[in-house]
C-alpha cells in the first residue's frame, strides 16, 4: 500500500525527515505517534503527495512518485486535516458536506444526484448524526464536526485513509465518541495511516505503530512489540508505566528516571 525508502527532506539548514524507510502492507493499520514537531505530519503530506522528498522514493497504491499524476493517486486517498475542516463551509447542510466527498468538493454549485444525497444520508446515520443531516455544519460541536469529516472521507470509498490529529481538541466524551467511529474502520475494506501524540488513542483497530523523534524512525512494527515502555520513554523523553487493556495501550507518567 504505502513504500517510503530512505525519505530525508531538507529545507534550508533544517533536516525535517532523516533517511526514514517505512513499508506499509494491505490489511495493516497504523498509528503515527511522537512529539510536535518531529516530522509525522510531513510524512503524511509525503503520503497524499503534497510534498516530495529531497532524496529517496515513495510509492503509493503501486505507484511511485515523480512517476504518475498524484492528482490520480488522491482520488483513492480519504484525507482528514485540520486545515481540510477549516476551508468547509459552516453554512452548508451536513448532509451536503458528507456529499461534497464524492467528487473531492468543498462545495456544490449543481444538481446533486439523490444516491449521492442517500449515501451521505446513511453514512451519517451510521455514525448516530442522522438528526442532523438538515443542520448547518456550523451547529454541530466540534467532535460531531469530525465525524463529519470522517464521512465525508468514506463517501468516495477510499483504498487508503490519512487520519491527521482527528481528536485534537476534542474533550474526552467527543474523543472516546470519535474513537468509537474509528475503530469502526475495521468493517471496511480500507488501510488506515492516523497521526496522534497521544498512545491511548491506539485503539484495536491499529495493528501496527511507528514512533518518531527527530525526524528519524526510532521503531516501527506490531504495535505491542514496539509500545514498550522503554520505546515510549526514548520516543517522549519523560519516565512512564504502560498498561495494555483489551487491545488498547494506556500510559501513566511516573517520576524519577
Amino acid at each position: 500500500m504505502i513504500s517510503m525508502e530512505h525519505i530525508s527532506l531538507r529545507r534550508e539548514e533544517d533536516l525535517i525527515l532523516d533517511d526514514v524507510s517505512l513499508n506499509i502492507k494491505a490489511g495493516e493499520n497504523w498509528a503515527i505517534l511522537g512529539r510536535n514537531g518531529s516530522g509525522k505530519t510531513t510524512l503524511l503530506e509525503m503520503i497524499t503527495g503534497y510534498l516530495f522528498p529531497s532524496q529517496g522514493k515513495i510509492k503509493v497504491l503501486g505507484e511511485t512518485y515523480g512517476q504518475v499524476d498524484v492528482r490520480e493517486i488522491r482520488k483513492q486517498i480519504g484525507y482528514i486535516s485540520p486545515s481540510l475542516m477549516d476551508k468547509m463551509s459552516h453554512s452548508d447542510p451536513v448532509w451536503e458536506v458528507v456529499a461534497t466527498g464524492a467528487y473531492a468538493y468543498l462545495r456544490f454549485y449543481q444538481a446533486i444526484p439523490e444516491e449521492v444525497k442517500a449515501k451521505a444520508i446513511k453514512l451519517l446515520q451510521e455514525m448516530n448524526l442522522g438528526r442532523h443531516v438538515n443542520h448547518s455544519l456550523g451547529t454541530l460541536s466540534q467532535g460531531e464536526r469530525k465525524k463529519v469529516m470522517l464521512a465525508r472521507c468514506l463517501m468516495s470509498d477510499p483504498k487508503l485513509l490519512i487520519m491527521d490529529e482527528p481528536c485534537a481538541g476534542l474533550d474526552l466524551y467527543e474523543r472516546e465518541k470519535m474513537l468509537d467511529e474509528v475503530d469502526r474502520l475495521r468493517q471496511r475494506d480500507v488501510t488506515v495511516v492516523y497521526v496522534t501524540h497521544h498512545v491511548e488513542e491506539i485503539v484495536p483497530l491499529f495493528t501496527h505503530v511507528a514512533l518518531i523523534r527527530g525526524g528519524k524512525i526510532a521503531g516501527s512494527g506490531p504495535k505491542e512489540q514496539v509500545l514498550t515502555k522503554e520505546m515510549i520513554m526514548k520516543t517522549y523523553d519523560i519516565p512512564v508505566e504502560l498498561d495494555w487493556e483489551n487491545g488498547r495501550p494506556w500510559i501513566k507518567v511516573t517520576s524519577g528516571g
